[in-house]
């Protein structure tokens, strides 16, 4: 974990008296998550990974695992497995709900392990040769979970935690718009998913953007938080679009200017 937060720190230029005065943690603080002496907080990695233009989802896949070391939930949530049960299940179907707890809270566990290890071997090839680390996370197969959602399931549900947004898994649909307040965005699209979302970074409190296609039920973030100003923010999906008829449309807290709009090129 503190190997791949160096990498992205060093891709963003920035000094550590500059992630201070970027972010709402100190230079001391940022000291201290470089050199693994403090855990970082899920919102500094996220923070760190926008200011570098790195997609978030490698980097919080160790992340989770590196929580679960620092707070013990990795030990604490280690099956164990009684001696002899006091009394059988009651019901077939109490023995069948704890049983299917139990897979999915392992298959969990085995989906965060293969997608940190795929992000370990990208953030090691950024290391070695920045150059190769975008042409690596787009070659390599979709090793991670397998996605949550596909086409019109994935309307209305998160992109992240439908494992849509993987490296590998997701474009963006042009380039990244400026918008005249100086904020960001872009329309993503998953071929696996068959779904598209819009993401925003570098806004203001109350700047919100909405994706739109036809046929369909827009798709509206807004910028609620000083912490949401500073990382990557993205919309809920639209399944199964037509690409080139999405559109996504920046819509400034008022007062800071025009709503602006862009479709894929």
């Amino acid at each position: 974990m503190t190997e791949g937060l160096r990498a992205v720190k060093a891709r963003t230029g920035l000094s550590l008296t500059g992630l201070a005065e970027r972010t709402p943690y100190s230079r001391s603080s940022w000291e201290r998550y470089l050199n693994g002496k403090k855990p970082v907080p899920r919102q500094a990695v996220e923070a760190l990974c926008a200011m570098a233009g790195e997609p978030s989802a490698r980097l919080l896949a160790l992340w989770e695992l590196a929580d679960a070391e620092w707070s013990g939930r990795a030990r604490s949530t280690r099956p164990t497995v009684p001696s002899a049960p006091a009394a059988p299940p009651a019901a077939t179907g109490a023995f069948d709900g704890a049983r299917r707890d139990y897979r999915l809270v392992v298959g969990a566990g085995l989906a965060v392990v293969v997608a940190a290890m795929t992000g370990v071997l990208i953030v090691a090839l950024s290391v070695l040769n920045p150059g190769t680390a975008d042409q690596a996370g787009a070659a390599l197969p979709a090793l991670g979970p397998a996605p949550g959602c596909q086409g019109g399931t994935c309307a209305g549900k998160d992109p992240d935690r439908m494992f849509c947004g993987l490296p590998g898994r997701a474009d963006s649909l042009g380039p990244p718009h400026r918008t005249a307040t100086g904020a960001y965005m872009e329309i993503r699209y998953s071929t696996v998913c068959a779904a598209a979302w819009g993401r925003i970074w570098h806004a203001r409190v109350g700047d919100a953007i909405e994706l739109s296609a036809p046929g369909a039920r827009s798709r509206r973030t807004v910028i609620k938080h000083a912490t949401d100003t500073g990382v990557y923010r993205f919309t809920s999906m639209i399944g199964a679009p037509a690409r080139d008829t999405l559109r996504l449309c920046f819509l400034p807290v008022s007062g800071a200017g025009r709503k602006e709009c862009v479709s894929p090129h």
